[in-house]
């Protein structure tokens, strides 16, 4: 057995399928029991939560999977492609149901890389949100660091020369972790020029360590409990490296 294989999480040996309903259901579990991951997504929530307007009120979490939104922000509907417990509404980001101009807020966490047709996605976001309404997610950033880590300890694609559009396999199995780069990085003159209407307010790169030291969903927690302040505290002094460090990046669209 090798390492990777040993930290693996021992429920994660025997998922088969990552679209069943049930390993969703599994993750929530893993979220709420891993101290380092349940207050990592904390932070994140913590996140949109300084985002939002003073006037917003329909807010909607896009792919709220196994998280916990509500116990931090509890006036945001949660929904997802699949139906899972946590996610009071199911629906495609591609086709939603929502009327034009109505929402203020979405809020995605690790979303993005896995929408089969992020120009549709848009489109149909640019549609429900009014005006100065915004987008608020976080995903996978590539810098030196979080490429390394991303394309070798990772089961998802991380792709950086791949398009934007991705094979409809299953609606979460199928994912390009690097797909956030390409799109507002790679190719954002191209954003840009197709999609005038949403405007890249900000883009900042964070998190370093604390995901790779929770073990995400899939491996085991790497450092007792206690030290995740010491790991934030360690990630704060370093700030000024993000830039080629940072493990994810928070972007910022608003609609204009």
């Amino acid at each position: 057995m090798n390492l990777l294989e040993y930290l693996k999480q021992p429920e994660l040996k025997r998922i088969k399928n990552l679209d069943d309903p049930q390993t969703t259901v599994l993750h929530s579990q893993i979220i709420k029991e891993k101290v380092f991951l349940r207050n990592l997504y904390t932070d994140f929530y913590k996140i949109f939560k300084k985002s939002i307007d003073q006037n917003a009120k329909m807010m909607v979490e896009l792919g709220s999977g196994g998280g916990f939104i509500k116990e931090i922000m509890p006036d945001v509907i949660t929904s997802d492609i699949i139906k899972v417990p946590n996610a009071g509404m199911s629906f495609s980001a591609e086709q939603m149901p929502f009327e034009s101009s109505s929402v203020d807020t979405f809020f995605m966490i690790d979303v993005l890389h896995h929408i089969k047709g992020p120009k549709v996605f848009f489109s149909e976001a640019q549609r429900c949100l009014r005006k100065s309404g915004k987008i608020v997610m976080i995903e996978p950033a590539n810098t030196l660091w979080s490429g390394f880590i991303f394309k070798n300890f990772h089961h998802e694609l991380f792709d950086t020369s791949a398009g934007w559009e991705m094979n409809k396999v299953g609606p979460l199995s199928d994912a390009n972790g690097a797909l956030a780069w390409i799109i507002f990085q790679r190719d954002r003159k191209l954003f840009e020029s197709e999609f005038e209407n949403l405007k890249i307010k900000s883009i900042c790169f964070h998190t370093p360590f604390r995901y790779i030291v929770s073990g995400g969903l899939t491996y085991r927690q790497l450092l007792p409990s206690f030290m995740y302040s010491f790991v934030n505290f360690l990630e704060i002094c370093l700030r000024p490296f993000n830039k080629w460090l940072g493990m994810f990046e928070t972007i910022v669209l608003e609609r204009q």
